[in-house]
């Protein structure tokens, strides 16, 4: 069954926890504040609540699992300067040995990815990907093109300003979203309007997540993906010029579905 709530993925493995802020999509850093509750919970793997925390006995928890996506330490950045590089190897031969579930990987520090990124074997289900919330971090892509994994992706999320020219060349994927939570900041239409079509005109997959906060929604309450009964439902919505784009890269993805049943090859295109 469908374990994330994170749209674009199935579920989420964090053999990493806790990280520190680098640039300004961190400022509303959704990970720390759910870490804050989870330690306020008790639960164990959060006793140190946001600082940086190998959770060792979990790095081989993908071998129990079904065909997925599985989005790499969502509560922390994979390729964080403090994690011992042997523990990313035996990450990554995690990764390399399951190759039946697919594995995003997100980091903004692309400059430490590129230090060990030799050091490391990508295998074909292994997705490598940066985030970009402005134009003052595009020189992030130019890092990823460098890395030898066989689709390489963007989050740009959250939108925090116009991204006027976006070279995709090397790039197989784009998310794009606003930020959510009660300090989101707002996204513009327009911004996302251009990031589509710069995807649509060089021909790489667009993913449009959500727009955030509600107020910040264009359509308002007319938004059917703000009702909960809307299988692509997001509490400010995600709906962009009367479409949900809910592209991946064509051939690439095992995605479960909200029934617990596994799609093979995933290629959806956008729903009216």
């Amino acid at each position: 069954m469908k374990m994330s709530k994170i749209s674009w993925t199935s579920r989420t493995w964090n053999y990493v926890t806790g990280c520190n802020k680098v640039s300004p999509g961190c400022k509303n850093c959704y990970a720390e504040s759910m870490a804050k509750w989870l330690r306020a919970m008790n639960n164990p793997s959060y006793k140190n609540g946001f600082d940086l925390t190998i959770q060792k006995r979990l790095l081989l928890d993908p071998f129990k699992w079904k065909p997925s996506l599985v989005f790499v330490n969502s509560m922390s950045d994979a390729f964080h300067e403090e994690i011992p590089l042997d523990v990313t190897k035996r990450a990554f031969r995690t990764m390399n040995y399951c190759g039946h579930c697919d594995f995003q990987i997100l980091t903004k520090r692309t400059k430490h990815l590129l230090k060990v990124c030799n050091e490391l074997k990508w295998s074909k289900n292994i997705w490598m990907g940066t985030s970009i919330e402005n134009s003052d971090y595009l020189w992030r892509i130019d890092d990823l093109r460098q890395v030898e994994a066989k689709i390489r992706f963007l989050s740009i999320e959250p939108l925090l300003g116009e991204i006027q020219d976006l070279d995709l060349s090397g790039i197989q994927w784009v998310i794009v979203g606003g930020e959510s939570g009660r300090k989101a900041r707002p996204v513009n239409k327009e911004w996302v309007e251009r990031i589509q079509a710069i995807c649509q005109e060089q021909e790489v997959p667009f993913y449009f997540k959500q727009w955030g906060k509600a107020i910040h929604n264009p359509n308002g309450s007319a938004d059917p993906t703000t009702k909960k009964d809307h299988p692509y439902y997001e509490k400010g919505g995600r709906m962009l010029n009367g479409m949900v784009y809910n592209q991946y890269p064509k051939g690439k993805s095992h995605l479960v579905d909200w029934n617990g049943n596994v799609i093979i090859n995933k290629e959806e295109v956008v729903y009216e």
